[in-house]
């Protein structure tokens, strides 16, 4: 007898082989292609293979198309709901950016969702899951795998307080190890289908990044009675066993379909194990989900491709690693779009990864959209000099000289996990980094207005609400500091911005100085 469970992660919204890009660059993804996989493996499965599939989370936001979803009313959000029964999950998991359009959505959305686990996002008031149960045991042919949901407990460090008023985020080990007590002798096979990933090496438990409570993996994966570990977040690509247990993080956008196999012996003990990672790239989009999403996805891009205004012709990107070092006019453009909407004369922003293409003379929705990929909303925090200068000290990290003694990109910023929306470029100061300095001596100058910035002033600094929460290793940065917010997406503040300056010219920017 063999069990095999099936996960996808982390699909935010990309229904389609399409990345929303025009042109496209990257079409070798898709929950289309996802559940071709699924559909494939569950029709030549034998009689004694049981096969289990779990969806784990961030499955409602992310994309353009998720985007126009929350700003319609008119139940187009049903397509979820839809889009789950189509694939034939089993169990579905909370991921943290479910959380990123309000309680009140994830409520409407998933409230009456029967496949739903969750163990540890708790409401206040009853002690119970806020919604769904903790755990799914699922009887195949006399086999019973019990499946405990968990998402990370650090979502309240990056969320809004309104999007999770009244929710506990229970610490998902503590948790596990109350369900496996409970369950352990009423099934056969134990699994846990966790929203997060590793802080830690797997094979030696040496940490990979800094160890916050972000991601619990690496602990889940030790605890006594676990049979499978299902993760996510991350955007990671990993199936490996561990002791005897098997793992799997089936990578972002439904690029990979994890699989793990189980083989029971005739007491239905599990025996041996496999992980493993399917690419989707080679599948076809299922023509059901296609005929599904289609109208929604026409109507998407319809919304995307209405220009309203012009930035001129050097906002594209050709060289990230440039525009990161030096600075760049896009990247001037989003500091100058929190500036004024916090009303600040300093701020910070991230070039969040390198499919971020900057924008065309002639800028439409999709091209926001496609470069802004996030729903943060703006926070400005009262700083002081010291605080600021120990934020760029944080960004300096982001650097290291290579064997040729050159300036290059820290492979603590590319593995486990590429992190370059970590490392933030301002604008409203002068600063330099000395890359050859150790770390927490590069910064070695800093100007504010011409004048060296005061270590003892007060300076409102315009940020994301990810960055205000101190995410990313910045504790200089906290919501005590917070001073207002604007409750609107960054991405809708760049479109009013360019709206109401319809002809905007920025020239390269020379506020930034790495050196060696």
């Amino acid at each position: 007898m063999q069990v095999t469970l099936l996960s996808t992660s982390d699909v935010h919204g990309y229904v389609r082989a399409d990345d929303f890009r025009r042109p496209a660059i990257n079409d070798g993804f898709g929950l289309s292609r996802a559940a071709t996989v699924i559909e494939t493996i569950k029709h030549s499965a034998t009689a004694d293979n049981a096969v289990i599939t779990i969806e784990n989370g961030d499955f409602i936001q992310g994309s353009p198309l998720t985007n126009y979803i929350s700003r319609q009313g008119d139940g187009a959000d049903a397509l979820y709901g839809e889009l789950a029964d189509q694939v034939g999950y089993d169990v579905r998991v909370l991921g943290n950016h479910e959380f990123n359009y309000g309680r009140d959505y994830l409520t409407h959305l998933l409230a009456d969702d029967e496949k739903l686990i969750n163990a540890n996002v708790i409401d206040d008031k009853t002690q119970a899951p806020f919604i769904g149960v903790p755990y799914k045991i699922i009887d195949r042919d006399g086999v019973k795998i019990g499946i405990i949901g968990l998402t990370t407990s650090y979502v309240p460090h990056w969320e809004t307080a309104e999007n999770i008023q009244g929710l506990t985020f229970l610490d998902p080990i503590q948790v596990a190890q109350q369900y496996i007590a409970e369950l352990r002798e009423q099934v056969d096979v134990l699994v846990l289908a966790y929203h997060g990933g590793f802080a830690e090496d797997l094979d030696t438990g040496h940490s990979l990044e800094a160890v916050t409570g972000e991601n619990q993996g690496y602990q889940l994966l030790h605890l006594s009675g676990v049979d499978a570990l299902i993760t996510g977040h991350q955007h990671r690509k990993i199936a490996q066993v561990v002791n005897g247990v098997p793992t799997t993080q089936p990578g972002y956008r439904g690029s990979e379909v994890g699989e793990i196999v189980l083989t029971l012996d005739e007491n239905k003990h599990v025996q041996d194990a496999d992980a493993a990672l399917i690419q989707t790239q080679a599948y076809p989009e299922r023509d059901d989900i296609v005929a599904r999403v289609d109208p929604l996805q026409n109507a998407t891009n319809t919304w995307l491709d209405h220009a309203f205004g012009h930035v001129g012709n050097n906002m594209q990107i050709n060289d990230h690693f440039a525009a990161r070092r030096d600075n760049h006019p896009f990247i001037e453009l989003v500091n100058r779009v929190q500036m004024e909407a916090g009303q600040t004369s300093i701020a910070n922003t991230a070039l969040f990864n390198d499919e971020v293409q900057g924008l065309p003379d002639a800028v439409t929705l999709r091209d926001i959209m496609t470069n802004y990929i996030y729903p943060n909303t703006l926070v400005v925090e009262k700083l002081s000099g010291a605080d600021i200068k120990a934020a760029l000290e944080v960004n300096a990290r982001y650097f290291m000289l290579d064997e040729q003694g050159e300036v290059g990109v820290n492979p603590r910023f590319l593995e486990p996990k590429v992190q370059h929306y970590n490392y933030d470029i301002w604008s409203g100061i002068d600063y330099t980094l000395a890359i050859g300095k150790p770390f927490g001596q590069r910064v070695t100058d800093v100007q504010y207005q011409g004048q060296p910035l005061d270590m003892d002033a007060e300076y409102e600094v315009a940020m994301n609400n990810y960055r205000a929460s101190g995410a990313g290793d910045f504790p200089m940065f906290a919501t005590d500091k917070i001073v207002r917010e604007v409750q609107q997406e960054t991405a809708d503040l760049i479109g009013d911005y360019i709206i109401r300056h319809p002809e905007i010219q920025i020239d390269q920017p020379h506020n930034v100085t790495v050196k060696k």
